[in-house]
């Protein structure tokens, strides 16, 4: 299988997210010769995988340093990066040396943060091997870490030198983090190539599966949305902002649940969320934001949550990472395929959304 590369700018270094099927074989050449030691930030359940990983770097020369981490959202803590910073300042790691994360989002999200933060930032490759990491928490230089307070409260803006997304790790997913993926591969298009929603409606039971006819398309268009997005305003000060869409709501839900709830579930709920506060907006109609409930429930996404956690959702809103001072922002549409952003909704607009998602 040819691989496809998808540009990344905006950066001082522009990169590639590179998608095909045996692409490991490119990850020397993106970590660079002057690397003598290269650490491999890995989960702890994902040691098979990141093994070859490892071996490729090894037969290139490199060192290697392998630093399993605790699996999923656990990862990102701070105890869990200076851990890491312990690690790569006993290995004697330097400047030129990279880091290389494999796994999941909340891999990368760790693995990228560590980068950009030991020796100021050092060279960092990304190797997501879920759908999610994908589709979204590898590309774009975001990283960061969770706090009691919050997700993603603390980190950094750091873009890798690559992004490797090697599609023969997804057949081994969980069924339930693969269709968690999905949210953001729907999200895409919601707020701009509506063609995934076409492609999704046409084949729902194809769309849950990695072996899916439309597979591979809708996850390269996810991430040209991202990469197209990022490209344009890397650091988030107008137009990336866009790509939070069905987050506020989500990352309330994730924190309320203590992170055990998958992100993209949780997104899901969100999503039809803010359609519900664009509809009471005026902004957009009831089709478009059925549409959503629609092709949301089509992949087996879930569209509801507890009605009693309203109260604690929304103080957890108000100190969301895309708050400015005391006005909530949220990503909304104007159409499906527009996205717009509604500052300072009213509490009693917020709890009608709410009310649509509520059970």
């Amino acid at each position: 299988m040819t691989a496809t590369r998808i540009g990344v700018g905006g950066a001082a270094a522009p990169y590639d997210v590179v998608v095909g099927s045996g692409v490991f074989a490119e990850l020397p050449g993106l970590v660079g010769e002057q690397a003598a030691q290269v650490a491999v930030i890995h989960p702890e359940g994902l040691a098979e995988l990141a093994w070859p990983v490892q071996r490729v770097l090894a037969d290139a020369g490199h060192g290697v340093l392998a630093l399993p981490v605790p699996d999923g959202e656990a990862a990102k803590t701070a105890s869990v990066a200076a851990g890491l910073w312990e690690r790569l300042g006993q290995a004697g790691f330097t400047r030129s040396d990279a880091v290389v994360g494999v796994g999941g989002g909340a891999t990368t999200d760790l693995a990228g943060f560590v980068g950009a933060t030991w020796l100021r930032g050092v060279r960092t490759v990304l190797v997501p091997t879920t759908l999610l990491g994908m589709v979204d928490a590898a590309v774009g230089g975001k990283t960061g870490i969770n706090t009691p307070e919050g997700k993603n409260l603390v980190g950094a803006f750091h873009p890798p030198a690559g992004v490797l997304c090697d599609l023969a790790t997804l057949p081994g997913l969980p069924a339930a983090d693969y269709i968690g993926g999905l949210a953001e591969v729907i999200k895409a298009g919601f707020i701009a190539d509506t063609v995934i929603l076409d492609l999704v409606r046409a084949d729902p039971e194809g769309a849950v599966r990695p072996e899916g006819r439309h597979t591979r398309e809708i996850i390269e268009r996810a991430i040209a949305v991202k990469a197209a997005v990022v490209s344009e305003d890397l650091r988030e000060s107008g137009r990336r902002e866009f790509l939070n869409y069905g987050h506020t709501l989500g990352h309330a839900i994730e924190r309320a649940e203590a992170y055990r709830f998958r992100h993209g579930y949780a997104v899901s709920v969100g999503m039809v969320f803010a359609a519900e506060l664009a509809r009471l907006d005026g902004r957009i109609d009831a089709a478009a934001a059925a549409a959503h409930r629609e092709v949301l429930t089509s992949v087996g996404l879930p569209v509801t949550y507890a009605r009693g956690a309203w109260p604690g959702l929304r103080e957890s809103m108000r100190v969301d990472k895309k708050a400015r001072g005391a006005t909530v922002r949220f990503v909304v549409l104007d159409a499906i395929g527009s996205p717009a952003i509604l500052a300072g909704p009213s509490d009693a607009l917020l709890e009608r959304a709410y009310e649509a998602v509520a059970v």
